[in-house]
């Protein structure tokens, strides 16, 4: 009676010992409909797509950083909150970062391209290091001639500059 038991047993705990299936999604030249479901920063998103969660980091722009207190950076993570969280938008994926992010274009419900609208919000940089698209850079220079954003501190510092080590005061 005991070998009936175990394998009655282990018939019954077979699907909780089965392996799930993750995907190994390549969404590189991909251009995919996906939901939104956390907003980490200014420039980068979690979407949902096929059960599987994917970290984009938005083409073309560097905004203020969140983690490190730069001044803007919190109002960036809410301004792209605002334009998509919960939304269903269209990710135009172009390739992977050295983090296996999607570094990505997307458009929300509005069909408002997210990348472009963080800097006519004066909530990003146009990341020239990244993108030779002169028309993120035409944004930037409207943005800080209205000083619209964080355009409108007297000494915006760019997230790559924010991002270096600081040097240790000796005393």
């Amino acid at each position: 009676m005991g070998k009936i038991t175990t394998i009655i047993l282990l018939l019954f705990l077979q699907p909780v010992f089965k392996r799930t299936e993750i995907l190994d999604l390549n969404l590189k030249n991909q251009t995919f409909l996906a939901k939104v479901i956390r907003i980490m920063d200014g420039d980068t998103m979690e979407v949902l797509y096929k059960n599987t969660q994917i970290k984009i980091r938005l083409a073309h722009i560097d905004c203020p950083e969140k983690r490190r207190s730069q001044p803007f950076g919190n109002l960036a993570k809410q301004a792209l909150s605002d334009l998509c969280f919960g939304q269903n938008v269209m990710v135009y994926g172009q390739k992977y970062d050295r983090y296996k992010r999607l570094i990505a274009v997307i458009i929300n419900q509005k069909k408002q391209v997210l990348n472009q609208e963080m800097i006519r919000k004066g909530m990003a940089w146009h990341y020239k290091k990244y993108s030779t698209d002169a028309g993120y850079a035409q944004l930037e220079i409207t943005a800080r001639k209205n000083r619209i954003g964080l355009w409108h501190d007297e000494h915006p510092i760019a997230p790559w500059e924010w991002r270096k080590p600081k040097p240790k005061l000796h005393v």
